[in-house]
């Protein structure tokens, strides 16, 4: 069972602009120069970097979604208090 994700993510305010930034990394963009432009968290200067957290550091969905992943894989939006993220997992412990 995963302990710890390191994860990066982007936010953003709606439903239909996470959707829109979620085609462009699917053709093409880089996830990381679209965190550093259009993230709301100020994570996004890292390229969304959110580093190594386990379980409990996170509001439940994020957490939730995270640790469903495998490493490299790009979740669709998802909600939680502060807003719609997309979620790339960098690895797994």
């Amino acid at each position: 069972m995963t302990s710890k994700v390191h994860a990066a993510h982007i936010l953003v305010k709606t439903e239909q602009e996470a959707f829109g930034l979620l085609f462009d990394i699917n053709h093409g963009k880089n996830f990381e120069d679209i965190a550093k432009e259009k993230s709301l968290c100020p994570s996004g200067k890292k390229g969304g970097d959110l580093g190594w957290f386990g379980r409990g550091q996170m509001v439940k969905e994020f957490e939730t979604a995270a640790f469903a992943m495998k490493p490299n894989e790009i979740s669709k939006p998802v909600k939680t208090q502060f807003g719609w993220h997309l979620i790339k997992v960098i690895e797994v412990k």
